[in-house]
């Protein structure tokens, strides 16, 4: 009996208790929530393009006709910026010249092949220069300034009548001590570059009031 006691016993030390197996349940991973886009059914009729009458260069005026009369000395037939779109005293102008073959250089440059000439371009860019520099405000000073010089100039196209030259100016020196002025300018057709020039600002210095007589 103690031998089959301590067989047993023996048996029982000996035999390793098996752990109960945990139910492993698969984990899964949630459904991705998935939007069905109806574009079809849901999306609003894309806008009716806009017809090509309707699509001009017509710009809004930061600066029409008048107020640039206002500003500058220039009349017919040289006055050769139409409007101002965009502006910011002594920093930078953007405007445009409508060409048509009604301008008074088309007769003579050239009868058989109208072209606008270079040195108008140039000259409509320094009239923009100049309403970017001149003050709206200061009647006294109205068209103080002159043409200092043109460097770096390149005619890069031609522009001809039915054109619209777009043009920018921006102030790259200021010298207010001596009134000279560095102004980079830029023409374009469209989105071609048609013409760019550095150019130099003499402005005028402004003329005191007249002092009223003693009495």
């Amino acid at each position: 009996m103690a031998s089959l006691a301590a067989k047993s016993s023996r048996c029982v030390i000996g035999k390793k208790a098996t752990p109960a197996r945990a139910a492993v349940m698969p984990i899964r991973a949630p459904r991705a929530s998935f939007v069905r886009c109806r574009a079809e059914a849901e999306e609003a009729p894309a806008p009716a393009p806009i017809s090509i009458e309707k699509s001009g260069p017509n710009m809004t005026a930061v600066k029409e006709i008048n107020e640039i009369m206002a500003a500058l000395p220039h009349r017919y037939p040289f006055l050769l910026v139409d409007r101002v779109v965009e502006w910011e005293a002594e920093k930078y102008a953007v405007g445009y010249k409508c060409i048509t073959i009604n301008d008074n250089f088309f007769p003579g440059h050239f009868p058989e092949r109208p072209i606008m000439p270079g040195v108008l371009q140039v000259e409509a860019m320094a009239q923009l220069a100049g309403l970017c520099m001149l003050d709206p405000e200061d009647k006294e000073g109205k068209g103080l300034f002159f043409f200092g010089g043109i460097e770096k100039c390149r005619f890069r196209k031609p522009v001809v009548p039915g054109d619209v030259l777009m043009m920018r100016t921006d102030v790259i020196k200021n010298n207010k001590r001596f009134g000279v002025v560095k102004i980079a300018a830029k023409g374009y057709v469209g989105t071609d570059l048609v013409v760019e020039a550095e150019l130099t600002l003499a402005m005028a210095p402004k003329t005191a009031a007249p002092k009223a007589p003693e009495a």
